[in-house]
């Protein structure tokens, strides 16, 4: 059952349809605007929809690989297409590690078994991680709710700023970052969310219309008006999800985060990263070592709304020769994280505080 609502009706992100073998998602890209289910029924449509941001969010991103897997094991199951489902779905997206995740377990599930058996345990198998996501955020919402209390103490309205979009549309359900305000806002903590756009996607967009269907308080503001907000005083925590997460705690997030964190350093305001298992990178040593994907020019160039009769379209705010650069993540390091929160609990930013959440990555 699932516990975000879209007009009222309990929605997750990404249903399968196990009779049709396809699976439907929420198509993001039309979001805020229109509100629309796009079926996959294929590799190539599932590698598209990651690609183009149909969906987006790290963990949502890994279900829908794996989802993708088992379409692609209904095309054909033997050693050779099971090898070109994975390197299809891992050439999409280079920095969320949740998508190599994902097909690594996918991978290590179908391999060992006959061909004949695999259509069937990857759908399972997809189905299960699909589960163990909305699980794992229902946990951070839980563990960061603590925090979130602690900060409130015995005063009135709980200010948050988030960044992007890590709410229930970047997850199965729940959300990441916004787990633990979605949880605040139910056990009947008064929380009011500044909801950052983050361009050039304007993911803040996301956020708010998620966060508006499940009638939480909140305000959309300019990018460049969060620093002016933090250094006011006005906020309590800020809390951002993750892409990637380091060894040492450096994180990977969309681009603005690595600001948002410098801001609100500055202005002695907590900056916690909400993340679950699945984003945590212990083969990766640092920051440094994590590929930042760049994306098309034109997601600059081009701006995309509603005009004044309502009809949805783009306009091009920059001539299509315009030179620019667009790196969708940046680098936030550990130093200025104030809490990683997981489905384990809460921990320092650092490798000892990450090896004790998770022993089982202690080697040596």
């Amino acid at each position: 059952m699932a516990t975000m609502r879209v007009d009222g009706t309990p929605t997750r992100t990404i249903r399968p349809l196990a009779n049709a073998q396809a699976v439907e998602i929420i198509d993001q890209t039309a979001l805020p605007h229109e509100y629309r289910w796009l079926r996959l029924s294929s590799l190539e449509a599932a590698a598209q929809a990651i690609g183009s941001m149909q969906v987006r969010g790290a963990p949502l991103i890994g279900v829908t690989a794996a989802y993708g897997v088992a379409l692609a094991m209904a095309q054909g199951d033997d050693d050779a297409s099971l090898v070109v489902a994975v390197a299809t779905l891992a050439a999409t997206r280079p920095t969320a590690v949740n998508l190599r995740w994902a097909l690594t377990r996918m991978q290590r599930c179908l391999a060992p078994l006959p061909a004949a058996a695999r259509a069937a345990a990857a759908w399972q198998e997809a189905a299960r991680i699909a589960d163990e996501d909305v699980e794992q955020c229902r946990q951070i919402g839980k563990h960061g709710l603590q925090l979130l209390r602690r900060r409130a103490g015995g005063r009135g309205r709980l200010e948050i700023m988030t960044h992007c979009n890590a709410g229930w549309l970047a997850t199965v359900d729940h959300g990441t970052a916004l787990a633990p305000v979605y949880a605040a806002f139910d056990a009947g903590v008064d929380v009011h969310l500044w909801v950052s756009e983050t361009r050039p996607r304007n993911q803040g967009l996301l956020t708010a219309w998620e966060v508006a269907q499940h009638g939480v308080p909140h305000t959309l503001v300019a990018d460049n008006a969060a620093g002016l907000l933090l250094a006011r005083g006005g906020i309590d925590a800020v809390i951002v999800g993750a892409d990637r997460i380091a060894a040492n705690g450096d994180v990977a997030n969309k681009i603005g985060t690595y600001l948002k964190a410098l801001a609100a350093d500055a202005a002695a305001v907590p900056f916690y990263v909400a993340a679950p298992r699945s984003t945590i990178d212990f083969a990766c040593p640092s920051g440094a070592a994590i590929p930042i994907e760049e994306r098309a020019a034109d997601e600059l160039r081009i701006v995309h709304g509603r005009d004044a009769s309502g009809v949805c379209g783009q306009l091009r705010q920059l001539p299509a020769g315009e030179d620019v650069a667009n790196p969708a993540f940046d680098i936030t390091p550990a130093r200025l994280v104030g809490a990683l929160i997981t489905e384990r609990g809460c921990c320092p930013a650092s490798s000892e505080g990450l090896l004790a959440l998770y022993p089982e990555e202690r080697h040596g």
